[in-house]
């Protein structure tokens, strides 16, 4: 039995069938942990939604902002952006329950000694709080009224998460930082303009796992979404989206037996986008 954790995919169903292929994976033997941003931006999303769901149970998948992105687009809270690549998805005559599907994926997961989430984890949460705000914000998603909960996801604000926090302002914390987070403040003020690597944070502010004191330093963090980040040499700290849909690659790690070490596998990708923002 082999344990995967991947990087974004975002609609690149034909890289995606190379590296499983590479990994030679076998759904009744292996388990995949995608951490988010299955869709858009690539040719092919419908093909990636579709592949996932008929792995079942040997798949888990992280909702991304691009994901998110693509529910709230589906419900008209978000007019579709110039460069998404979702109408395959959006003219499918299955699109409710590919939709249904994908807003029923987790927000964090942490299996096998990872943390595994698709953005970034804030600096005052340790495992249980961020396991814990998964849970809210799962549970919304996954509730009778969900879409109307999209209707107020949108906004840089608060930017600082509070025990007080209630409501859409609580949610809303929670959904910047699991998808959105690459700086903060020491303090854990998130900063939501700059795409750039580590090295080129804004003044006063640093990458989210570089906080003094961060309370899951202890514990390997897995997460994709920051496709500029370069290279890292942190220990626990482990990014897997190494840019796909930007001509880059796709990233596997498969967990080894000793706690925190990976073996990374990828493989080249085709697409030739250019870099933006949204990224």
């Amino acid at each position: 039995m082999a344990l995967y954790m991947i990087g974004d995919v975002q609609g690149c169903d034909e890289p995606l069938g190379r590296l499983l292929d590479e990994l030679d994976f076998s759904p009744s033997r292996d388990t995949l942990y995608l951490l988010g941003d299955l869709v858009n931006r690539g040719p092919a999303s419908l093909k990636v939604l579709r592949r996932l769901i008929a792995l079942d149970g040997s798949a888990h998948s992280l909702l991304g902002n691009h994901d998110l992105h693509l529910l709230a687009a589906a419900h008209g809270v978000r007019k579709p952006r110039r460069g998404d690549t979702v109408d395959d998805i959006l003219s499918a005559p299955d699109r409710d329950a590919l939709l249904d599907w994908l807003r029923q994926r987790p927000m964090a997961l942490f299996e096998h000694g990872w943390l595994m989430v698709h953005a970034g984890v804030l600096p005052q949460w340790d495992v249980a709080d961020t396991m814990a705000r998964a849970r809210e914000l799962q549970s919304t998603l996954r509730s009778p009224d969900w879409a109307a909960f999209l209707q107020q996801m949108y906004g840089n604000e608060p930017a600082l998460w509070s025990d007080s926090l209630k409501g859409a302002d609580r949610l809303r914390v929670v959904v910047n930082a699991f998808t959105r987070l690459r700086f903060c403040t020491a303090q854990g003020v998130m900063e939501f303009a700059s795409t750039e690597g580590a090295d080129d944070a804004p003044p006063g502010f640093m990458p989210w796992f570089d906080v003094p004191g961060r309370r899951t330093a202890g514990v390997p963090v897995a997460f994709g979404h920051w496709s500029t980040l370069g290279e890292v040499k942190r220990e626990g700290v482990l990014p897997l989206d190494t840019g796909c849909v930007w001509g880059g690659c796709l990233t596997a790690a498969r967990i080894l037996s000793a706690p925190g070490q990976v073996e990374r596998i990828a493989v080249r990708c085709e697409q030739a986008r250019k870099p933006g923002k949204g990224l």
